[in-house]
């Protein structure tokens, strides 16, 4: 058990330079991973939500009941300015259907699973940033096809209802299976999330290592305008969040949560949706697998940032 936490240490603390390792492995000798299927990305996403699940507690839940408008405000920031920024990107670049699919459902998703380290790492209100990101995956299977239909329902067909359907099974089942389980094996579970970060992140590298090397000639070819785009809407959403803390008066702290749970999506959630309805275009679960491989590196980063500006 030791050796697997002190591999657990190793791989959060360097766990963006492992997904871009991966990714750039992936890119340039696809074969090697040729044995991670994109159909199983459900099945790893599935995983991922399952440990977020055992790590919640009724505690998490408290900052919502206690300080509802700092939640409200936070996930309203989320699901409005991430879909907008995703839309107007598309249109500014002028990017093909397949690729504004992809960025799309970037922007329609909720907060990422990684934001809390982050936030955690910025000196950052944490309990606000677990509240949120709880409250906006528990919020996506009602916010996340509307607002998928609302940005790209005039470019093709967006089955809301089945959308709906596969954010349960992926993200809301998954979740609430690891929370029972906690709850009621709080002992064993305990030991378990020692090793959880382990799990995660090699599910979301297994993840970005399907997509990328199943697209890796077409990546190629759009990597440079997509990438942009994708560095784009991250950044964008950081300031963002942070300006609409700073508006509406949230201390610092809060500022820097809303700030960083704004700009990381979860980007696994967005591949997944890309891969499993709109399969008809292959590009569009590239975005949510830049995304993945972005954002960890910026998070930490922005969050370095901040904390040094804490510390003065």
């Amino acid at each position: 058990m030791n050796t697997l936490r002190k591999i657990t240490s190793f791989v959060s603390r360097y766990m963006a330079v492992i997904v871009i390792a991966v990714s750039a492995l992936a890119l340039f000798t696809p074969d090697t991973f040729g044995f991670i299927k994109t159909a199983y990305v459900n099945t790893l996403l599935g995983v991922v939500m399952f440990g977020m699940g055992l790590t919640l507690q009724p505690n998490d839940f408290k900052v919502v009941f206690s300080r509802p408008k700092d939640v409200i405000i936070g996930c309203l920031a989320q699901f409005t300015i991430m879909p907008l920024l995703a839309f107007l990107l598309t249109r500014f670049f002028s990017l093909p259907t397949d690729l504004a699919i992809g960025v799309i459902l970037v922007g329609t998703c909720p907060g990422g699973t990684s934001s809390n380290v982050m936030t955690y790492l910025s000196k950052g209100d944490v309990a606000l940033s677990v509240g949120m990101t709880s409250v906006s995956t528990l919020l996506a299977p009602f916010l996340t096809p509307p607002l998928t239909y609302l940005f790209a329902g005039t470019r093709v067909e967006v089955n809301v209802l089945s959308m709906f359907l596969s954010i349960l099974k992926v993200v809301v089942i998954p979740i609430a299976g690891g929370f029972i389980i906690h709850h009621f094996f709080k002992a064993v579970t305990e030991k378990i999330v020692e090793i959880l970060p382990l799990i995660s992140t090699t599910a979301i590298v297994a993840i970005v290592a399907a997509v990328v090397s199943d697209n890796a000639s077409k990546i190629m070819t759009s990597g440079l305008v997509i990438g942009f785009v994708v560095v784009l809407h991250n950044l964008l959403g950081y300031a963002s969040g942070y300006a609409v803390g700073k508006a509406l008066k949230l201390d610092t702290r809060k500022c820097r949560a809303v700030s960083i749970e704004v700009g990381m999506q979860n980007a696994g959630l967005a591949t997944s949706l890309a891969s499993t309805h709109f399969a008809q275009y292959p590009l569009a679960t590239i975005p949510g697998a830049v995304f993945s491989i972005w954002h960890n590196t910026s998070g930490a980063v922005l969050a370095n940032i901040y904390r040094r500006t804490a510390d003065k």
